[in-house]
């Protein structure tokens, strides 16, 4: 087992029971020095105030979540969805992370047509993808498991991801790998290999498929080790594309956010070496 833990990230929301400054010092004094970090907490803290925060402590930041929400039919509430992307490319430029992760959104009430819904956020990307990376942001699309395409995310395997993906330049519109979304899709490795021809793989994110699963599926991501994922062959996977960014463990679970941070963070720190390296 390796102890190298030069490309891990900590995602926000593994210990959402941390506040950012704590979240910088438990990193420290861990040796991680990269975070994905969440827009609601560190829009309450102050963006340019974490900024400092992190930069002052040499934490970098690999991932903003999250923009995106772009399906919706009424134009009114599209135009503000637009215009709460491009404050999201904003705050990622001031972060100085450069790639902003999407959660493309659901079918709009009483609507059935997953199509036009692909189609919009298509609409929407090509207004927002300029503006980013004319501020040095990429967008990542997030492919979610199935079970949420309904109500937050109409891209559902890596496969969608990237057919809408590849209208744009590779520098504005890439993807997402999480293990926790794709580990069931066995078309996802051919898709992990097509994304890293194009040079369109943005993020690696980290979480295990647990069941049962919770009454809030949201938060059913598992610790690294107590699931289904075979951690390794999907690094094996991301990095025969090319990949060699960092990689976030990113976990929603309220177990988790139960128990003390910093017990929390050895713990996913171990994990990772073990399972994931």
């Amino acid at each position: 087992m390796s102890n190298d833990l030069t490309r891990l990230s900590l995602n926000q929301e593994t210990i959402k029971q941390w506040s950012l400054p704590e979240l910088t010092e438990g990193c420290v004094k861990a040796g991680i020095d990269k975070v994905g970090l969440w827009r609601a907490p560190v829009q309450e803290y102050g963006v340019e105030r974490a900024a400092s925060l992190l930069k002052d402590a040499g934490i970098s930041v690999t991932s903003l979540c999250r923009g995106g929400f772009f399906t919706a039919l009424d134009p009114a509430e599209r135009a503000r969805a637009l215009d709460d992307n491009r404050a999201a490319v904003d705050e990622a430029a001031a972060l100085s992370t450069d790639t902003l992760v999407l959660v493309s959104g659901g079918l709009p009430p009483g609507s059935r047509d997953l199509h036009g819904a692909r189609e919009r956020i298509a609409d929407a990307l090509a207004e927002l993808g300029p503006y980013a990376a004319e501020r040095g942001v990429r967008l990542a699309i997030e492919p979610l498991h199935p079970m949420f395409a309904s109500d937050r995310c109409v891209v559902s395997t890596l496969g969608q991801a990237l057919d809408i993906a590849e209208r744009f330049p590779a520098e504005q519109v890439g993807v997402v790998v999480d293990t926790y979304h794709i580990w069931w899709d066995d078309q996802a490795p051919a898709q992990i290999a097509r994304a890293g021809r194009g040079g369109r793989i943005h993020s690696f994110q980290l979480a295990d498929w647990i069941t049962p699963l919770p009454a809030g599926v949201l938060v059913g991501r598992g610790q690294l080790g107590d699931g289904s994922v075979d951690f390794r062959a999907w690094r094996r996977l991301v990095e025969a594309a090319s990949f060699d960014g960092p990689i976030e463990v990113e976990i929603f679970n309220e177990g988790l956010w139960a128990r003390d941070g910093a017990e929390v963070l050895a713990e996913v720190t171990a994990r990772y070496l073990q399972h994931a390296c």
